[in-house]
């Protein structure tokens, strides 16, 4: 068992250095919150964003067309020049009633108490484990954060010729990613009757010369040491190889909810999300969650106030809304920590 050593209390403590946590943060500081604390797992602060090295980031925050590393780096620096203290490599393991929480970080185990926490811990990718795709274990298999994560940080190129899974915003964005690094990919698939975005989104792929397949399911992915090829079915049920040297697996998001899940704070399993009031509370009145890790409910009664009927059908949200939300649900702790919210209504 991890030794605790020392104890510290915030007014709130932010979980995640996304778009939303920072912009929670800031927000704090700026409504008079002295004592506010983030705490991220990674090395680096900024989120998902700094994975990605195109644009459109920022207009909403900064005015400006941004690459996601340019965006995450104002972010953190806005953040820093209000005085928010950010804890990196820092990872929260328990969430404890009252605000009570257990970290690790190099200097060891901790315990840490605030009088509000914000969760902001976002969204992760469908891994193809969790797909269910039959095939061998072979190099070349991504999700679009590792891709970006090892081009952009790392200057690596895991692949030349991939099929990408999956037309999804992120897929689209792993396209960008693609032609940055000089990967061509040979096809993108499918398995609904349209692309998941709107025009001209889906065109992207006719201007870069790669073939969207729709209707078409991975079955198997072959390969010995590497990936050589993909077995592929189309609606009708024809099936026929593809050969590639990589596969990637974009979107089919889900909330980064661990932490709740494994916590006191009431869950919806339908969701993967922590439940939450119009105000973005949870059931425990001290905890709070924002961002993408938030999920909309069935009941349109409860939907946080940041959330409208107008995006409910894709509930995966871009930085700016991050953003946007994140700053809404610190309005919101700022007025409960004021003793001006109403009672919890979970």
């Amino acid at each position: 068992m991890t030794e605790i050593y020392k104890k510290e209390n915030f007014d709130v403590a932010v979980i995640g250095a996304g778009p939303s946590g920072l912009s929670a943060a800031i927000t704090l500081k700026k409504s008079g919150i002295k004592n506010v604390v983030v705490l991220e797992r990674e090395a680096e602060a900024g989120g998902v964003p700094r994975h990605c090295g195109h644009p459109p980031f920022g207009f909403r925050e900064f005015k400006q067309f941004l690459t996601g590393p340019i965006y995450a780096k104002k972010l953190v620096e806005a953040a820093q020049n209000v005085g928010v203290n950010i804890k990196l490599k820092t990872t929260v393991t328990r969430l404890g009633t009252g605000g009570e929480l257990s970290i690790t970080s190099p200097e060891g185990g901790q315990q840490l108490t605030a009088r509000r926490v914000l969760l902001a811990t976002g969204i992760r990718e469908t891994p193809r484990s969790a797909r269910l795709v039959s095939g061998s274990r072979a190099l070349g298999i991504f999700t679009t954060g590792t891709l970006q994560s090892m081009v952009y940080l790392k200057n690596r190129i895991p692949f030349r010729s991939p099929i990408i899974v999956g037309t999804e915003i992120v897929s689209y964005s792993a396209l960008l990613t693609c032609r940055k690094a000089g990967i061509k990919p040979v096809a993108m698939l499918e398995e609904k009757p349209l692309p998941n975005v709107r025009w001209p989104i889906y065109q992207l792929t006719r201007w870069l010369g790669v073939p969207l397949f729709l209707q078409t399911n991975l079955v198997t992915i072959l390969g010995k040491e590497r990936v050589e090829a993909v077995e592929i079915s189309d609606e009708k049920g024809h099936v026929r190889n593809i050969i590639c040297d990589g596969v990637l697996f974009t979107g089919q998001y889900t909330p980064e909810s661990s932490l709740a899940r494994i916590s006191h704070l009431e869950f919806d399993p339908k969701t993967n999300s922590p439940e939450v009031d119009e105000f973005g509370r949870c059931s425990d009145p001290v905890y709070y969650a924002a961002g993408n890790v938030v999920q909309p409910p069935r009941d349109q009664a409860k939907v946080p106030i940041y959330y409208t009927t107008k995006n409910l059908p894709n509930p995966v949200y871009n930085a700016g809304q991050c953003w946007s939300q994140g700053r809404t649900t610190a309005k919101n702790i700022v007025k409960d920590l004021a003793g001006n919210l109403p009672s919890l209504s979970l």
